[in-house]
Order: structure tokens, then C-alpha cells, then sequence
């Protein structure tokens, strides 16, 4: 399913097939939660803005308005209105960050939901259950994402457990997968490696969960508040002991300079809120920076937003304008915006993907790497 068609040092271009169609790799799959991205952008929108593919949340859609609801209305691509790859967590990540109350034993989490406070209970057979019924293309394994920094043993006890509700994972969705009913039968399971920031534990629960040989694997728990070097430091200590045949996915990352020195320590796969939250708030990526529109500078600018860029923001509206809509409060301005953002980041994937193919990679690298995370 996976094929790795060039590399640059540790930086991969390669190529992954779905039951949705082809991803290209490096890519950012561009993030709706609850099958919509936050600032009014559609499914249509996503494919008009580069977009290979969408990310949705276990979590949130077994919430509201039901896993059981989007199966009987025929999945999630049809659901949405989306037919290209989907991408969907697991949840585990929003039962440890938004649940107020949870016990965790080995059959799984009881919490609270974040939006009635109703009790539910999840694990990994649930978990592959709710994704069968959204009919995903990928389907994340449910795990448990620790604080950092957190007491090395209780983070070793917890990747064991995770390694243990994995092998579970993978045993429920192949006989979802097998129903005669399944909404996609081909879908896929990425695991997940935890460790924190203790590389001899990112090692050995790598190792561990490599012998699954699983179509893909992920690295989690990153980017919940280490520092950007002790993310890639981690990165370079995992990546190592990572099936070289199989994507790679760093999950929650991140900045245009996180994705690009991520790339260059060997990772195919990102997603993130950042471009869609950034836009919200007037703040806008160029290939010279971050703008922020809120600035007085704009007022009287009739320039787009990044003159190089070819998204239909930039084709159509000034600094000016946008301006104007962020002040004047518009939910125009939070559309505009957000579209503009998720054109870069997409972008932004196929140029280090054009820079793959041509060997250029280490100099856009060098390039680039700080100037796109940088305040104008």
C-alpha cells in the first residue's frame, strides 16, 4: 500500500494507495474535528484549497451526533461530502485532554463527555468500532497520550499498556473489516508509539509494536508542551527502529518550520489546528512569514496577503479588506483566512514534495525552515 519512491538523507517522498485514492507524501491532512473545518470551509472548499486529506475525531463524533447515526447515513465520506482519504483519531488524545473525570484500567477509560457529562466508556474494541462505523480510510489505534513530563515509571506502565490495547486494536478491526456490512472494508490501522520524552522507552515500545506490522505507524504525545528541540531529538531517536516500508505520522505538529525539520528527520505525515486557528485570529502564513491583519499597517495595504501565492483569497481580496472583516467581527474573515492558510500549508507540502523529486530538499530546508515561523 505503501511505496517509498526517493529519499534525501532521512527525508522520504513516497506514495500511500487508500479505498479513497492516492496520498502523496510528505502531507498535511487538514483537520475537521467534527467533520467540518473550523471557518466555514466545506468539503467542496478542500478540494478547491489542495487538500489529499481530512482528519476527523473518533471522540467528537461518537459524542455528536453518533458514530451509529454516520454509519446509517452511509459513513463519513458520504456523510461529509468528502470523497478523498480520511484520517481518523482515535480519541485517546481528548479523553486525556478534555475529560474532566476518567478511570483507566485495562479493559479500557470511563469518563465523562466534555458535553453532558454523560458517562462513556471506551477501549481499543470500542474505539475500532466507532471508526468501522465511520468508515475511515485510517483508523488510529486507541491509546493513552501522558503529560510531559510525567514520572518514567508511570510512563513505562502506560506504553505497555498501550502496546497491549493495540494488539487488541488490530484483532477487533480486521473482524469489523470482515463484515459483510462494513462501511469500508479496506481500512486501515496505524498504531501509535508513546515514551514521553524518554527515548529508551520510545525505543522499546517502537520495537515492540513494529512486529504487529501494521500498515502505518505514528508518533504521539509529541507537541503537548516539550520544547521544539526535545520533540526533534525524539523524532531522531524513534525514527531509527520505524518500519522503513510503512508512513510515518507525527501526530498534532505543527509550525510550517516543525513540518519542514520534521521532514528532514524522516516523517511523512502531519496534521494540525494551527492553520485554521492562526486564520481565526488574523494571523496569516507567507513565504516570508507569519502577517498578522490585526495590525494598523494593513489598514490602507492593497496588496493579498502574500503576493506569490496563488489561493482564491489572494486572487481576489487585499490586506486591506481582510483587514477590515477581523475588525468589523465578519465570519467572512474567519473563512477567508483559514481557506488562505490551509492553501500554504498544502502547498507548502508540495513544494518540499517538488524539492524531494529534484534532490533540492536540504536547501529549502536551510531556506525556509526559520523564515516561515517567523513574525513579520
Amino acid at each position: 500500500m505503501f511505496t517509498l519512491l526517493k529519499r534525501e538523507g532521512h527525508a522520504r517522498r513516497g506514495r500511500l494507495s487508500t479505498p479513497h485514492g492516492t496520498i502523496e507524501t510528505p502531507v498535511f491532512m487538514n483537520v475537521g474535528t467534527q467533520a467540518a473545518i473550523k471557518g466555514a470551509i466545506s468539503a467542496h472548499d478542500l478540494t478547491e484549497l489542495g487538500c489529499q486529506v481530512e482528519l476527523s475525531n473518533t471522540y467528537h463524533l461518537h459524542v455528536r451526533p453518533g458514530d451509529a447515526l454516520i454509519r446509517r447515513m452511509g459513513g463519513l465520506h458520504r456523510f461529509m461530502g468528502w470523497d478523498g482519504p480520511i484520517l481518523t483519531d482515535s480519541g485517546g488524545f481528548q479523553i486525556f485532554s478534555l475529560a474532566g473525570l476518567r478511570r483507566i484500567k485495562e479493559e479500557g477509560v470511563s469518563f465523562h463527555s466534555h458535553v453532558d457529562g454523560a458517562i462513556i466508556f471506551m477501549g481499543p474494541e470500542e474505539s475500532m468500532r466507532i471508526q468501522s462505523n465511520l468508515g475511515s480510510d485510517i483508523a488510529m489505534a486507541f491509546d493513552e497520550c501522558v503529560k510531559i513530563p510525567s514520572p518514567y515509571e508511570y510512563v513505562k506502565a502506560s506504553c505497555a499498556r498501550t502496546a497491549r490495547w493495540l494488539a487488541r486494536c488490530k484483532t477487533a478491526l480486521a473482524e469489523y473489516n470482515r463484515e459483510e456490512d462494513a462501511v469500508n472494508p479496506g481500512q486501515m490501522l496505524f498504531g501509535i508509539n508513546q515514551g514521553a520524552v524518554f527515548h529508551d522507552l520510545r525505543i522499546a515500545h517502537m520495537k515492540q509494536i513494529a512486529e504487529l506490522e501494521l500498515p502505518g505507524y505514528a508518533i504521539g504525545g509529541l507537541a503537548v508542551g516539550e520544547t521544539h528541540q526535545e520533540m526533534y531529538d525524539t523524532i531522531e531517536a524513534v525514527e531509527e527502529y520505524m518500519p522503513a516500508d510503512k508512513p510515518r505520522y507525527l501526530m498534532g505538529v505543527g509550525t510550517p518550520g516543525n513540518i519542514i525539520e520534521s521532514v528532514a528527520r524522516g516523517v511523512d505525515f502531519f496534521d494540525c489546528v494551527m492553520p485554521t486557528r492562526n486564520g481565526r485570529h488574523g494571523h496569516v502564513y507567507t513565504w516570508d512569514g507569519v502577517l498578522n491583519l490585526n495590525n494598523r499597517r494593513y489598514a490602507e495595504d492593497p496588496s493579498p496577503i502574500d503576493p506569490r501565492c496563488g489561493c482564491p483569497v489572494c486572487r481576489r481580496y487585499s490586506r486591506s479588506y481582510l483587514r477590515h472583516l477581523i475588525k468589523a467581527q465578519e465570519a467572512l474573515a474567519l473563512r477567508l483566512a483559514s481557506a488562505h492558510n490551509l492553501w500554504f500549508y498544502n502547498h507548502l507540502m508540495e513544494a518540499i514534495r517538488e524539492n524531494l523529486d529534484q534532490g533540492t530538499f536540504a536547501a529549502f530546508q536551510r531556506e525556509y525552515s526559520d523564515k516561515l515561523s517567523a513574525r513579520i
